[in-house]
């Protein structure tokens, strides 16, 4: 009788431990999706400052803000842009940097799991024999 509440108490365990697992993973899904919006948005970005790089010093830049296009300093959307591909390059690095720590987390879970399943496998052959 104790080796069936035992083992009953192991399924419970390695029940949380799968959600726990598949919360990690939802996770990490999540972060690849926002990475790679990221990486787009930097790609355009650095397009972008290439081609601002081509323009000549007394070249005209507009820029959209609602509906209307808004003269601006060349010099200006320059730095906009340089400040914009900074801040998406630390965004990627922080999500680069989560995205490890879910990894071991996932492969902790999946380790301990994985002794759980073994347990609760010699559980049950200790009960087949008896």
């Amino acid at each position: 009788m104790a080796s069936s509440s035992a083992l009953r108490e192991l399924q419970g365990e390695l029940e949380a431990k799968a959600n726990d697992l598949s919360k990690i993973q939802k996770d990490i899904s999540k972060n690849h999706q926002v990475r790679k919006k990221y990486t787009i948005q930097l790609g355009e970005n650095e397009l972008v400052l290439k081609e601002l790089d081509l323009l000549s010093e007394d070249a005209n830049v507009f820029k959209l803000i609602g509906p209307v296009l808004v003269k601006q300093d060349l010099a200006e959307a320059r730095a906009n842009v340089r400040k914009r591909i900074e801040y998406i390059s630390a965004e990627l690095k922080r999500l680069d940097t989560t995205l490890q720590d879910l990894e071991e987390k996932q492969n902790s879970k999946k380790e301990t799991i994985l002794k759980l399943q073994q347990r609760a496998q010699a559980l049950q052959a200790g009960k087949a024999k008896a």
